[in-house]
């Protein structure tokens, strides 16, 4: 006997996909809702990117100078330098699964009569082949790449996520890394003095040679060094020289330096003691149009503890723009391979002088992503602004 009441939503079956409907959710789960063009600029990217990788491994003798032995030989270099970064079982693998799809080795077998039984095509075996080896690469990719979210997550936690609020002063900073994790570093906090009116403001901005794991893991050594050196009441002068003798016993010989820039800012009198340690000089760009270079310093930290360092002092008045950043904004280039330069962001500062410091930022980094367009980052991109008010 039928029941009188209707099923429950609960029990009522699902409603059957069409296959163009069951087509469009696996595309939308592929592609994550891409568009084609958004597609065809990731792949760019990446492309440049592997093309960057491999070519440092391509070498181009004086021999290959007609046009069709230069294509081979890049080809050969190309072709090597992809199988070196491979495990040699991998690379058998590989190589296996080349043999079995270009030349395609055929075995068959006939009767007594010459009449064909059965034969085996060895391109299968070899697309299963090279599917195994993409399998293998993604599985260490999938691990590595969860290492390096966590080493982005431990580096995140030593950086600021708001500026602090500081009289007379205004300030936004951000960074974007070349890869997960980044050798860039930048800071704002408190150095407490004797007095609550000889407090000091310390801004820091350093760059450490190279990049990705070995940069990180050394601009963590660097914060936690000024941090830990910063508490003492000594000068900035004394604290710099501090930093550079704790970093000179971990830079291998001067190989693993660090650029940075150091500040201290004073709200009462509006001074800041600044040095500038081999870094980008920050351009202090005043409310009347002058521009000041800071590049009182020294040498970058961790190459030397002979040569002392040398401070410099300026005042800052209300309009003024300080603005200090990495190489890796002036550096970062086009698809032209041209440098987006230090004129470009004047012209980018100079243009919204009454804005905020967080809209001046995002309107440095916009004008930085029109001019790159699709080419990869090459290098890690940090800015810190300080408005005068």
């Amino acid at each position: 006997m039928s029941s009188r009441y209707p099923p429950s939503v609960a029990t009522r079956p699902a409603p059957r996909l069409t296959f163009r409907e069951k087509l469009n959710r696996f595309w939308l789960r592929v592609s994550e809702g891409l568009e084609l063009n958004q597609l065809w600029s990731q792949f760019e990217k990446d492309a440049r990117a592997s093309y960057r990788l491999y070519s440092k491994d391509f070498h181009d003798p004086q021999e290959a100078q007609r046009p069709a032995r230069r294509a081979l030989h890049v080809a050969q270099q190309f072709f090597w330098a992809v199988l070196e970064k491979l495990s040699p079982a991998r690379r058998i693998l590989l190589l296996v699964a080349l043999i079995l799809l270009v030349f395609n080795p055929e075995f068959g077998w006939h009767d007594q009569s010459g009449n064909h039984i059965f034969s085996l095509d060895f391109r299968l075996y070899g697309g299963l082949l090279l599917l195994l080896v993409l399998i293998l690469e993604v599985g260490d990719r999938v691990v590595m790449k969860r290492d390096l979210e966590i080493a982005r997550e431990i580096q995140n936690w030593l950086l600021p996520n708001q500026p602090p609020k500081i009289p007379g002063i205004e300030i936004a900073f951000q960074t974007r890394p070349a890869n997960t994790v980044a050798g860039d570093y930048y800071d704002v906090f408190l150095r407490p003095g004797q007095t609550a009116e000889q407090d000091r403001v310390l801004l820091a901005v350093a760059d450490v040679a190279g990049k990705s794991i070995p940069a990180a893991m050394l601009m963590a050594t660097f914060q936690a060094s000024l941090r830990s050196l910063s508490v003492t009441q000594s000068s900035l002068l004394d604290l710099v020289a501090s930093v550079n003798r704790y970093a000179c016993t971990n830079s291998q010989g001067g190989l693993r330096f660090t650029t940075a820039f150091l500040a201290e800012f004073d709200p009462v009198t509006r001074s800041l003691n600044y040095i500038n340690a081999g870094h980008n000089q920050p351009m202090l760009c005043r409310k009347s149009g002058v521009l000041e270079r800071l590049d009182a310093g020294g040498l970058p930290i961790g190459i030397s503890t002979d040569l002392p360092y040398q401070s410099g002092s300026v005042v800052l008045t209300p309009g003024d723009w300080l603005v200090i950043f990495t190489d890796g904004v002036v550096e970062a280039v086009n698809t032209a391979n041209e440098e987006y330069g230090e004129q470009r962001l004047l012209a980018v500062v100079a243009g919204a002088a009454e804005s905020t410091p967080a809209d001046m930022m995002q309107r440095i980094f916009t004008a930085l992503d029109v001019f790159v367009g699709n080419t990869p980052q090459h290098d890690d991109v940090t800015c810190l602004l300080v408005k005068v008010i």
